[in-house]
């Protein structure tokens, strides 16, 4: 039998860590802020870094100021396209995000609402380009992410990995006419 101090990760069998909601780890993707100068042609020079590669563009915002630009780009291959970006010399950073789906019975409304009743506060927010189930995704970063991840999965949020979003999930073949990109 195990002993046990009075914390909930803590419980240990013959020095095994048994595995609770605090080292929970949703699903989540990571995000390329990429960062560029703001003149014409150099989006276009960011996404043929992509072009005709082995993933997928799930995700891009665009932030511009006069002089910069910063580009938020999401793949369904976090290493792949941290190499590309790498051998581009692109300077860029990394965040992680969880990737929500909605629909009209688990809204964006339900997320913030969510979100809200754990004090938690949104940074951003932005549609992504797939639906890997044939529904809308969106992305969030907030200030706890493995908090956000454990509120929404307990509120039956879906919550999407790198993996569900490109070639390997389920409903998300672009040559399907049927499915909606």
């Amino acid at each position: 039998m195990g002993t046990y101090d009075g914390r909930m990760s803590d419980f240990s069998d013959s020095g095994t860590e048994c595995l609770t909601g605090r080292s929970y780890q949703p699903p989540s993707c990571t995000q390329f802020s990429c960062f560029l100068s703001n003149r014409v042609g150099k989006l276009l020079e960011l996404l043929e870094v992509f072009e005709g590669q082995h993933l997928v563009l799930a995700a891009l915002s665009v932030l511009e100021a006069t002089d910069h630009a910063v580009i938020r780009v999401v793949t369904s291959r976090y290493e792949l396209a941290s190499r590309l970006l790498h051998r581009k010399g692109i300077p860029f950073s990394e965040t992680e995000l969880l990737a929500v789906e909605v629909d009209r019975h688990k809204t964006m409304a339900e997320v913030c609402k969510t979100l809200l009743a754990a004090e938690l506060s949104i940074h951003y927010a932005y549609p992504m380009l797939v639906r890997p189930r044939g529904k809308t995704v969106i992305a969030i970063h907030t200030d706890d992410m493995i908090l956000a991840g454990q509120m929404l999965r307990r509120n039956l949020f879906t919550l999407l990995g790198e993996n569900d979003l490109g070639e390997h999930a389920t409903g998300s073949d672009p040559a399907d006419p049927d499915l909606e990109f």
